[in-house]
């Protein structure tokens, strides 16, 4: 009888502890890997929004180029054997071509 007396009573208890425990999981989860990676994607979209005519890029395949035109979804890009079309979502968001890249041609 005692037994399922302390059995009832840690039952009552441990609802609330429960409670917190898992609010606070979930605090974790957004502040550690949610907020990060949302802070991210803005700044992705960001870049990409103000890409312009003369920028050098790095495409997600590592193509590197300049920016000879910019459309909604797409960006025509002089490399060194010519011109491509790229989406926007081809280029990466990491930064800017570095300009030792441009001048180690091969």
């Amino acid at each position: 009888m005692t037994l399922q007396l302390v059995l009832a009573q840690s039952a009552a208890g441990g609802g609330a502890s429960t409670l917190v425990f898992i609010i606070g999981t979930m605090a974790v989860f957004y502040f550690f890997i949610m907020r990060p990676q949302i802070k991210k994607q803005k700044e992705t979209r960001k870049f990409r929004e103000n890409i312009a005519k003369g920028d050098r890029v790095v495409t997600v395949g590592g193509l590197h180029g300049t920016v000879l035109d910019v459309n909604d979804k797409t960006v025509l890009l002089r490399i060194e054997d010519g011109k491509i079309r790229v989406d926007l979502g081809g280029i990466s968001a990491d930064g800017a071509a570095s300009e030792e890249a441009f001048q180690n041609k091969g």
